[in-house]
């Protein structure tokens, strides 16, 4: 009996500890809080502990989009016991990414950047520094850089060749397609014979586990995470995220091992055959084994290197054509003048070649109209390394920033109908301004499409090749009908959750070839 109250007696000063701690650590963080909320941007009311989680909703972009239009540009936001600011005007924007750009170089780690990217190994999610930086200029001197490009012409135009040439057979049988995931299977194929001169669809079992690496790559990736938000959670997997990312890293490094190995065999062979084309494994490798190279590249380094290069240069791609594609189905009349527009520069003899581009300004308001409604990164993430402000208000270190691009892209201040798709908008823009082209590299701040600064996407020139030459040949060769009975109906444009916004639903069609007497010719 006495040691039962003895038990009781303990087991209830435990607990009044507890709360006294817990209350105590409360109204210090509310009085801090306090003493700073004057400093920061307006704010929604915040829920205790979750903050403004309950706010975001499966598709945290457009809930980012409504509260900004609600309380303004620049708003403050506590996901969790994650301090936050959404900026989502060209304003704003320009001052994150421009006059603040160093305080806001780096990105926030996450458990799947440290479980997927190798623990920020890569160049697109490694903090701002010197690695950053070197391997920034070796993108843009060699990795993917104009030469490099140029020297692999051949196998991006034999890829679409081929792409062209399975679209065809599917037009002869009238067969419908799953646009997206052939549109996914080409990207993935480019950046395999640039990154290391082999097709992933030459073996089905290693393309198949590739594409689908690559898709639970962009899901894990742009999927909430609770342990990323909440403190008392953070070394607890509730969620069996850790587990998955951890899983889709081992059997995407099992496979990028077993590559690398063969390719280093290869290099080994051919070290007498004098002057080959390289591709980008050959210029990592060497940039490796270069003692005078200013950084050291580990296997690590170079295995992240292709995980970037696979998800943000395949997935992003596909994505876009196939959301361009949409689009043009549901405005026929955009789709002719597209038509006319590539007949009257290529022809009907010959397949569109990447050099005919600059000739098709037409095209390219189409894919600028539909990197504006349909950003392949909606929101630009990033995190302060300082304390600095912004205007009237403080913003304190370690503040998770959202630049919400598909926001910007949507402000009735910088364009009028801005819902609607009209490709026409960039042709009069730039006549008015006086502009020869809207750049899409960050420069003008009302479009980011690849971002912006020193952090803006190293592949921009290879995804705008891939994406006008790609979407270019589908509507030379094809016409698109969403159902095998030729009925008119408007596809869907719905959102599906992710990093890079892909459609809710698959986006399926039947092509009809306009060219059918010369497509075998053309994909010879």
């Amino acid at each position: 009996m006495f040691q039962s109250r003895q038990w009781h007696t303990s087991k209830n000063v435990f607990f009044f500890f507890l709360v006294w701690l817990i209350s105590t650590i409360f109204i210090r963080k509310l009085f801090r809080n306090r003493s700073t909320s004057s400093c920061l941007p307006p704010s929604p009311i915040a829920l205790p502990i979750i903050g403004h989680l309950h706010l975001l909703g499966h598709l945290p972009h457009q809930a980012f989009h409504k509260l900004s239009n609600q309380y303004g540009p620049l708003i403050h936001l506590r996901l969790g016991s994650v301090p936050c600011v959404v900026a989502s005007s060209q304003e704003m924007a320009k001052k994150f990414l421009k006059t603040h750009e160093i305080s806001f170089a780096s990105r926030p780690k996450t458990v799947a950047v440290d479980c997927l990217a190798y623990d920020a190994k890569g160049f697109s999610f490694a903090p701002y520094g010197p690695y950053t930086k070197s391997m920034k200029k070796l993108c843009v001197s060699e990795l993917l850089g104009g030469r490099t490009i140029d020297l692999l012409l051949p196998d991006r135009r034999d890829e679409i060749r081929r792409f062209i040439a399975l679209l065809t057979e599917k037009a002869k049988s009238n067969e419908a397609v799953d646009l997206g995931g052939e549109l996914l299977r080409l990207a993935n194929n480019v950046v395999s014979r640039m990154l290391m001169s082999k097709r992933c669809s030459e073996n089905e079992d290693e393309a198949g586990g590739m594409r689908k690496l690559i898709q639970e790559f962009a899901e894990l990736t742009g999927k909430f995470n609770l342990s990323d938000f909440m403190w008392f959670c953070k070394d607890i997997d509730l969620q069996g995220f850790r587990k998955s990312a951890i899983d889709v890293r081992n059997r995407f490094d099992e496979m990028i091992e077993r590559i690398i190995n063969e390719h280093q065999v290869t290099r080994r062979k051919r070290n007498n055959e004098g002057e080959v084309v390289k591709d980008l494994l050959d210029i990592l490798l060497d940039k490796q084994e270069d003692e005078s190279f200013e950084i050291r590249l580990s296997r690590e380094n170079i295995k992240a290197f292709i995980m970037d290069m696979f998800a943000a240069g395949s997935d992003t791609s596909a994505i876009t054509i196939e959301w361009a594609v949409a689009e043009l189905i549901n405005h026929p009349s955009i789709m002719q003048k597209a038509v006319q527009e590539i007949d009257s520069v290529v022809g009907k003899n010959r397949l569109v070649e990447e050099s005919d581009i600059e000739n098709l300004p037409y095209l390219q308001a189409i894919i600028k109209e539909t990197l504006r409604l349909h950003p392949a990164a909606p929101m630009i993430v990033r995190i302060s390394s300082e304390d600095c402000k912004i205007g009237a208000y403080v913003i304190p270190a370690k503040t998770r920033l959202f630049v919400n691009v598909w926001s910007i892209n949507r402000n009735q201040d910088y364009r009028e109908n801005p819902l609607e798709f009209q490709p026409e908008r960039f042709l009069s823009e730039e006549r008015i301004s006086g502009r020869v082209q809207l750049d899409v590299r960050g420069q003008h701040y009302e479009f980011l499409p690849f971002g912006s600064g020193r952090r803006g996407c190293p592949g921009t020139s290879l995804a705008l090749k891939l994406v006008h030459t790609t979407l270019s040949a589908m509507i030379q060769c094809f016409q698109w009908k969403v159902n095998k009975e030729g009925n008119d109906k408007m596809v869907d444009m719905e959102e599906g959750p992710g990093i890079t916004i892909p459609r809710a639903h698959p986006l399926i069609c039947v092509p009809v070839a306009r060219i059918d007497a010369l497509l075998p010719s053309m994909c010879g």
